[in-house]
């Protein structure tokens, strides 16, 4: 058999069957053949069992010769009902005639003669055609009936005295529902003769599946001591439909006997099929196999089928569901019946996470209502009621799959591990923070997406540890912000200030854009050594906020367009004049507030010159406060419902507290405090006490809030400002240095080596004794410097009430003699150089008079 054939075998049985049928049969259409078809194999299995019948030996269609399966013999009894004449009708597997009807024996096709063969009476010892059977099972013929005491009625009066409420009449009504045949009827009342404690709760023991019908059957009529009987192994009292070991269980606990390993996903569960290798195969990787997917019937696409019609397959969205009321939620839409409720419930519902009412544990809504909703063990506390998880044995489940966190944590398994069943010790918490989520379905939904997907998979081939720095090699994206976040949150990466790396990232790209290397090292010195430098000074250890970093990156940006507008015009920093600024003011540029800090910066480094760019005060607002707008806007916020209640509390918190935004997005649900009946919310150092409607709206963000990332449980939820979760809380200001070495803290290391300066030719040698021009002045500072420590180490001066240090009446002389003697130094060397930094230190020293 070639490949090409059994591929068609698994994609299309039907059209392999109809193509077959019409090369023998020209009477019948394909349409009619296919409807044949379809009413004898609909189930898939089936109609490939069939596809591959006659596949094997298409010569069954027109010779009906033996032996001919089951479904084989039906398709061809159905063709010719339909009118074909080419196809034979099947044959006796035995004695080779043809039949009308099938009658089974092993698989085979027989006749009714060849199956009632003659068998030798148990009485009266003539081979004869068996009638009947005695209370042994041995034959008996027609002659020699069993005359014995009739069993029906032994049962009926056994019956009738166990309950008395019970007539006669209402045993056999009972009787001949749980089996119609006579035979069976004898059989049965044998087996409850033999054991009357099959009716009082022994029914497992039945011999016979009619026995545990009958008992249905009495306690529906009205039995009060017939009791229903227990799977032996479980103790639950459902349907024993399988036998096992001469006790009948019930099919749960059947399948867990036959559970094995799954050759493809591993779980231990009952297989259903087994693989082109002979390994077990589990329902789910059953259906799921790509083989096995077909065209839905709704939507048109291969699709795993999740229920079949006269219409044809259809998927688990196209699927003819019933519209109904749902029980949880009360709207009209598609539901099915919840096994734990016996009321409909709808798909939203089937997927809900809710804190539930009953225990406060945020689990699957399985009952109540979403006022009041239930978890599992709320909905029905009787542990036998419910499955159990396949892999951790301990979550209530509708079904015996893999429960969500059980998937999840497989699903994370599978990503991050560089070798099958290993992961790196530095990802492995990530996998537990991810695994262990208050909600498991967020992070499924999360993991479903293709980029974060990728980024996980690279991240545990990566041999190398992770780290930030591997982190940024990996192109930006927000996909890669929230993994960072989140790998943060998780103990996997260290905590950084995001903002200022990102920002540093973006002031290095922007340094590598300069073609000009001239540029390049005054913009380098501008955003580096001038506003990074101060940024880091002023932070202290504090993370840097969004507007801070957006200051410096305005900043930088119009130095960049102030440079570019010069290399356009030809020009640059040095040789650009007044009546060029004055030309690139007369246009529309964008940030020009910024572009004359950088002008004076250039002018104040000596970078350019004979320029002015004077500075805007800001004079703070300029129109007057509608107080009465503002309490209209308060009482809009108060009273309208429409609005969600993160949008008020931000609100009413700016026009009644004047909080900025910087501060209320720092606001978490720790900073809410409640006294009695007194609700506090902590602003700066102290608490505030907030009045009844705004303290109601706290508090309902307070219990409704969470964090705004997968690890809700990591970080503490923001109160009306989503943030990420390595967001930190509002921290307090270090306090300012107090020694020697922290008021003169070391200068940070620069974020790119400075830009090499310019090399002296070679050829032109300096002159001997070359000194820099600021040399005797530092010099002249440190000579003044010493001077004065000199005459402060004579004797301390005590301080005054404001602090300011005061020297006593004795030592006002060594001020004096100070002053005039730095005076006249500053007076002497350095007149005329307002702009050196140690002029200005000497200044300040020559000022420094006595109170």
């Amino acid at each position: 058999m070639s490949a090409a054939l059994v591929a068609e075998v698994i994609a299309d049985p039907t059209g392999l069957v109809v193509r077959l049928v019409t090369a023998v049969e020209p009477t019948l259409t394909a349409a009619s053949i296919r409807e044949e078809v379809a009413k004898i194999a609909g189930g898939r299995a089936k109609s490939r069992r069939l596809a591959q019948n006659l596949l094997t030996d298409p010569t069954m269609l027109t010779s009906g010769r033996p032996p001919i399966p089951w479904a084989v013999g039906q398709l061809l009894l159905g063709l010719r009902a339909a009118g074909a004449t080419a196809i034979a009708a099947p044959c006796c597997g035995e004695c080779g005639r043809t039949v009308s009807y099938l009658i089974s024996r092993k698989g085979c096709v027989i006749c009714s003669p060849c199956r009632d063969k003659p068998e030798t009476c148990a009485k009266c010892g003539e081979e004869r055609r068996v009638c009947t059977r005695d209370r042994h099972g041995l034959p008996r013929c027609e002659h020699c009936p069993d005359l014995d005491d009739d069993p029906v009625r032994l049962l009926t009066l056994l019956i009738t005295e166990l309950e008395p409420a019970l007539n006669g009449r209402s045993v056999l009504d009972a009787l001949h529902r749980a089996t119609v045949r006579p035979a069976g009827q004898r059989r049965l009342a044998w087996a409850i003769l033999d054991n009357p404690e099959l009716l009082t709760g022994a029914g497992s023991l039945a011999p016979v599946p009619a026995v545990l019908r009958f008992i249905d059957e009495l306690i529906k009529t009205g039995a009060a001591k017939v009791l229903p009987p227990s799977c032996p192994r479980c103790q639950r009292v459902v349907a024993l439909s399988k036998q096992l070991d001469g006790h009948r269980i019930c099919r749960n606990c059947f399948a867990k006997t036959r559970a094995v390993a799954c050759s493809r996903c591993g779980s231990v569960r009952e297989p259903a099929a087994r693989d082109p290798g002979g390994g077990p195969l589990c329902p789910n990787c059953l259906v799921n196999d790509p083989i096995n997917l077909e065209d839905c019937s709704g939507c048109g696409q291969r699709r795993r089928v999740a229920a079949r019609t006269a219409a044809g397959p259809f998927c688990q969205n196209c699927r003819p569901r019933p519209i109904a009321t749902c029980g949880i939620c009360g709207r009209d839409a598609y539901c099915e019946m919840s096994r734990a409720t016996g009321q409909p419930w709808c798909d939203n519902c089937q997927h809900r996470w809710m804190r539930c009412s009953g225990c406060g544990t945020t689990a699957q809504l399985r009952g109540g209502t979403l006022d009041q909703p239930l978890c599992a063990r709320c909905v029905n506390p009787d542990p036998d009621f419910w499955d159990r998880c396949s892999t951790c044995k301990t979550t209530w489940v509708l079904s015996p799959r893999p429960c969500q966190r059980c998937v999840l944590g497989q699903d994370l398994r599978s990503l991050l591990a560089e070798d099958p069943g290993h992961i790196n010790d530095d990802l492995a918490h990530l996998q537990r923070a991810l695994t262990e989520v208050e909600r498991p379905d967020v992070a499924m939904a999360w993991l479903r997406r293709p980029h974060v997907r990728q980024l996980l998979a690279g991240i545990g081939r990566d041999p190398r540890t992770i780290s930030h720095d591997i982190l940024d090699e990996l192109p930006s994206s927000k996909k890669l912000d929230h993994l960072r976040n989140v790998l943060v949150a998780s103990g996997a990466l260290p905590e950084r200030d995001e903002r200022l790396a990102v920002l540093e990232r973006w002031t290095a790209t922007t340094l590598a854009a300069r073609a000009d290397p001239h540029e390049r090292q005054i913009l380098h010195a501008y955003a580096i050594w001038h506003h990074l430098r101060r940024l880091r000074r002023r932070l202290n250890g504090v993370h840097a906020t969004h507007l801070q970093c957006l200051n410096i990156r305005s900043h930088v940006t119009a130095a960049t367009n102030l440079l570019d507008w010069l290399t356009d015009s030809g020009l640059t920093l040095s040789t650009c004049t007044q009546a060029d600024l004055d030309r690139w003011s007369t246009d529309e540029v964008s940030y020009r507030h910024e572009t004359g800090h950088f002008v004076r910066w250039a002018l104040a480094h000596r970078h350019a010159r004979g320029l002015t760019f004077p500075a805007a005060r800001w004079q703070g607002p300029a129109g007057p406060l509608d107080s009465e707008k503002r309490w209209n806007d308060a009482r809009r916020l108060l009273g309208d419902t429409t609005l969600k209640p993160s949008d008020r509390v931000v609100g009413l918190l700016l026009l009644l507290y004047a909080q900025n935004l910087s501060v209320i997005s720092r606001l978490t649900t720790e900073h809410v405090n409640t006294h009695g009946n007194r609700v506090e919310l902590l602003l700066g150092s102290s608490p505030v006490v907030l009045p009844e409607p705004l303290a109601d709206l706290v508090l309902e963000l307070v219990e409704t809030r969470r964090a705004n990332t997968i690890l809700n449980k990591t970080a503490d939820p923001p109160l009306a400002v989503s943030r990420p979760a390595t967001r930190p809380a509002p921290q307090p200001r270090l306090p300012r240095p107090t020694t020697q070495e922290d008021r003169h803290p070391r200068r940070p290391r620069p974020l790119h080596s400075p830009v090499r300066p310019r090399h002296r030719d070679p050829r032109r040698h300096p002159r001997p004794r070359a000194r820099h021009p600021h040399q005797g002045r530092r010099r002249l500072a440190a000579s003044i410097r010493r001077r004065l420590d000199d005459l402060r180490r004579r004797r301390r001066p005590p301080k005054n009430r404001s602090g300011v240090l005061r020297p006593p009446g004795a030592n006002r002389a060594h001020w004096r003699v100070a002053r005039t003697v730095t005076a006249s130094l500053v007076g002497a060397r350095c007149s005329g150089m307002s702009g050196c930094q140690d002029r200005r230190l000497v200044e300040r020293s020559a000022h420094m008079t006595p109170r």
